[in-house]
């Protein structure tokens, strides 16, 4: 099902748990990528001389020619943390990866060339409230930054990602981008823009179950999926069974079967024929192969509307059915391909590319999003149990709000790194007593542990490092930069005789002493956050909820549970989501209807109900989200008479 680590794909390069993913390197030619980026298309765009000068406009809304996209949305150089890597017992096979945090700076961070074929359902124009499923504080900022300038602000925010997306796509990928009738046509100009219209695959509309009334108007029944190519190489398997509708019994009297017992259809001659012939009513036959089926068109009717239902179903309204997945992923990625989705809600995509043996790479900004996804594919992985196939872990990678907790249980060596890359500095071990640098400013950081203080003899023995370097300032001035937890008043009283040398020593050192949790850390980034909201929630650090679970017997077998005794730890946040694993074993694993349940007001329910199926003792587990980005976890047992 996947490649070994000798051969793995670069996208989906392997992290272990604990460990700090440092983000990939700028472009060194920055400008001649840009040059490149954008296809050569000028005879298709170029204005009508026979209308005089009409202004057209060939490039994508939000392009600059000098910076492309990152004018608008400036690069975030930032680290991903591994808070989880699920194991499925092959630690050598590369791992797909989850992350949670904004797309648009997880995307430029995966290498150039690594993916075969996107899918996106990215939000629809057609309001706040209707995009907002999880209710999470990411996403409620982020889609009011979309919404911000109407259909042009959501155009400029779709097409910096649409950027990536084709940079990430190999020679041979496609890419399917799901939409409704409120901007599918607006995104199709800008697709064109991207990717080239000669790149055009096909408009496919998936035809589903009426939905609702309609005054003045036909109800709407369909929504709009456009595919595109990389390249006129594009992968396309129409021998795929998910390209292919079987014959079934509605339509089998447009079959006809000869002599032999072979169907065919029949169509009406287009050459001369006689009047003898005409009379037997000439036709030309079609054999077809009635247990293969025919090619899809791109017209889909025969996938259901996304109301899914049984085991398959999350409980949110945009929820998509795996058929219509299985189709896309199955006609036009390769086996052992990578899938990729960046807007992966409750995990479909994944969860198909599972099942269908392709490697995967999903991101989602919701928190909630991407703990329903990892539930979901432990649990399809655990219904799967026994094929003769090994099976790749995943990771759950952080980007941009990290855990607290677990960065403070990493190991030194992987705390410093974690903490340098994302203070914008260089790990850099070679001069005894500083570990990187920023610019030409040594750095120091402090230990892993939250309750473990920098003292004065951190001071100064950092201050002795740094006069054994070479001079950088014709004024003599030698700086630097403790980062640590927290700094204890004799340190901060060393840094400060420090500074009061200036006037006597020509050699002195002037020591500034950060909190990695403060304002002051994450300033080069929050400085990027003038025209975006998002931009100033980037490098924040989340604590867990303290879960608390309560239960109670109601009759044989039943039993009622309650985390509203559950401490949130983040200063104004709430619980968001709830989910149960009543049969909780090496992994957590939810109990099929547990992921993700909703009062009728949409909240969170923290009180449930659960028949066991027999008397016996039973291990159970309970994870709780809030909505700035925190999760705890709870395991126990319990006796069930």
């Amino acid at each position: 099902m996947a490649k070994s680590k000798k051969n793995g794909d670069p996208a989906t390069a392997g992290p272990v748990k604990g460990e700090f993913v440092a983000p990939l390197e700028e472009m060194s030619s920055e400008a001649s990528a840009i040059a490149e980026a954008l296809p050569q298309q000028e005879e298709f765009w170029r204005p009508p001389v026979r209308f005089g000068s009409v202004p057209v406009e060939k490039e994508p809304l939000g392009w600059d020619r000098r910076q492309g996209f990152r004018k608008l949305f400036p690069f975030v150089s930032l680290p991903t943390q591994v808070v989880e890597r699920v194991s499925f017992g092959h630690p050598e096979l590369e791992p797909n990866r989850l992350f949670w945090g904004d797309n648009l700076h997880v995307m430029r961070q995966l290498p150039t060339g690594s993916i075969d074929l996107i899918y996106i359902d990215p939000p629809f124009f057609s309001g706040r409230q209707y995009n907002v499923i999880f209710g999470d504080q990411n996403e409620l900022r982020s889609f009011s930054d979309i919404w911000e300038g109407g259909m042009p602000g959501y155009l400029i925010w779709l097409n910096a990602r649409l950027y990536e997306m084709k940079r990430l796509l190999k020679k041979t990928g496609s890419i399917y981008v799901h939409l409704d009738w409120h901007a599918a046509h607006y995104v199709k100009v800008e697709m064109d823009k991207i990717f080239g219209h000669d790149n055009f695959r096909d408009e496919i509309i998936w035809s589903h179950t009426i939905i609702g009334a309609a005054q003045n108007r036909f109800p709407k029944a369909h929504e709009t999926i456009l595919w595109y190519a990389k390249t006129n190489e594009h992968f396309f398997d129409e021998e795929s069974p998910s390209a292919r509708i079987p014959y079934k019994d509605r339509i089998t009297k447009n079959l006809y079967k000869d002599e032999n017992g072979y169907y065919y259809t029949r169509g009406r001659a287009t050459r001369q024929v006689t009047e003898d012939e005409k009379a037997r009513k000439a036709f030309t036959k079609t054999y077809v192969d009635i247990e293969k089926g025919k090619l899809s068109g791109d017209v889909w009717t025969d996938i259901p509307t996304y109301r899914v239902q049984g085991n398959e179903r999350i409980g949110y309204p945009t929820q998509k059915p795996e058929a219509l997945l299985e189709r896309i992923i199955g006609t036009t990625s390769p086996q052992e391909g990578v899938v990729a989705d960046f807007f992966c809600g409750g995990g479909t995509t994944a969860a198909v590319a599972q099942r269908l043996g392709r490697r995967w790479v999903v991101c989602d900004q919701s928190r909630v999003a991407v703990a329903i996804t990892a539930d979901r594919i432990a649990r399809l992985v655990e219904e799967t149990t026994g094929k003769i196939f090994p099976i790749p872990d995943f990771t759950v990678e952080h980007w941009g709000v990290y855990e607290a907790g677990r960065l403070s249980a990493a190991p030194l060596e992987q705390f410093r790194e974690f903490v340098l890359r994302a203070f914008g500095a260089i790990p850099d071990g070679s001069q005894t007593g500083i570990h990187g640098t920023k610019g030409a400013v040594p750095m120091w950081v402090g230990e892993p542990s939250q309750r473990t203080a920098v003292s004065a003899k951190d001071v100064e023995d950092f201050a002795n490092a740094i006069r054994k370097t070479v001079r950088y300032r014709q004024d003599n001035l030698r700086e630097g930069i403790m980062l640590a937890w927290a700094f204890r008043p004799d340190a901060m009283e060393a840094a400060e005789r420090l500074r009061e040398l200036e006037q006597t020593d020509l050699n002195f050192i002037r020591l500034e002493q950060i909190r990695i949790d403060s304002s002051r850390f994450r300033e080069h980034v929050t400085a990027l956050s003038t025209n975006h909201a998002d931009y100033a929630t980037f490098l924040t650090f989340v604590q867990p909820p303290k879960v608390e679970v309560g239960w109670k017997r109601l009759a044989v077998r039943t039993y009622k549970f309650d985390v509203s005794e559950t401490a949130v730890l983040n200063v104004g946040a709430k619980i968001i989501n709830v989910q149960w694993d009543f049969d909780y074993g090496k992994r957590f694993s939810s109990t099929p209807g547990y992921s993700f349940i909703r009062s009728q007001k949409n909240e969170p329910v923290l009180q449930t109900q659960y028949e066991f199926p027999q008397a016996s003792t039973f291990r159970i587990a309970c994870k709780v989200q809030d909505d700035m980005g925190g999760e705890g976890l709870w395991t126990g047992e319990i006796e069930v008479s």
